[in-house]
């Protein structure tokens, strides 16, 4: 797996065809170029927003550019659930993630991607009974808290990029995705992840299919991304 990248991001790929970035917003902002859209459509959202969505769009077309598929200016948009495309490019799948000051851009060729980042926080007894097997929970319950936290948010970013893949959310019931704990790589029905933890400085977490899964309405009129 290839772990060099341009700026301060760190580019992975999984899988022939599947690449992606992760990297501080703030990073990704000081050393790549922001584009006149970008910059303007960021100008009308609060500050807080206004950072996440110009680094995610930045560290995407920094991706795009490094795997040979520049984008230039063109619109990242966005279909009504919020899941990110690129109009006119139906064979590129795209995904965004945001968490706490970081970032992550995922790119598929003709297949379809998701990517999650996640920083570890606090979690409750329910919620990790929720989304793991009843042995893991219980393991995770006896952990040091900052352990715990840690070990929870590498599970759930495997969950959560599973789901955007399919082009789903909370929909989808990312719970339901089985990761064991300390699990790097696996398979969901016909989708492949990976969540490598050599010098990952946060947990991330990739998922793509293994043939595209397009949905109608490509020409989809440009929006907002909710990620």
């Amino acid at each position: 797996m290839n772990a060099t990248g341009p700026g301060p991001a760190r580019l992975h790929t999984p899988a022939e065809g599947v690449h992606y970035l992760v990297g501080r917003n703030e990073e990704v902002l000081d050393a790549l170029p922001v584009t006149a859209r970008d910059r303007a459509a960021a100008s009308r959202l609060p500050p807080w927003r206004a950072v996440e969505y110009a680094a995610s769009r930045t560290l995407l077309r920094a991706l795009l550019r490094e795997i040979g598929e520049d984008l230039r200016d063109g619109p990242v948009a966005a279909r009504p659930g919020g899941r990110p495309y690129l109009p006119g490019r139906p064979g590129l799948g795209v995904s965004l993630s945001h968490s706490s000051g970081w970032v992550a851009a995922a790119v598929g060729r003709d297949r379809d991607v998701g990517v999650d980042v996640q920083t570890p926080a606090a979690v409750g007894h329910r919620l990790l009974r929720l989304c793991c097997s009843p042995v893991d929970a219980e393991a995770l319950i006896t952990l040091p808290e900052e352990r715990r936290r840690g070990e929870f948010a590498w599970i759930f970013t495997v969950q959560e990029a599973c789901v955007k893949a399919v082009g789903r959310g909370l929909s989808g019931r990312p719970w339901s995705v089985p990761v064991a704990l300390g699990q790097q790589a696996g398979e969901w029905g016909r989708v492949s992840w990976c969540a490598p933890r050599d010098g990952q400085p946060v947990p991330v977490g990739c998922a793509w299919t293994e043939r595209p899964e397009r949905e109608e309405g490509d020409t989809v009129a440009q929006g907002v991304a909710a990620q």
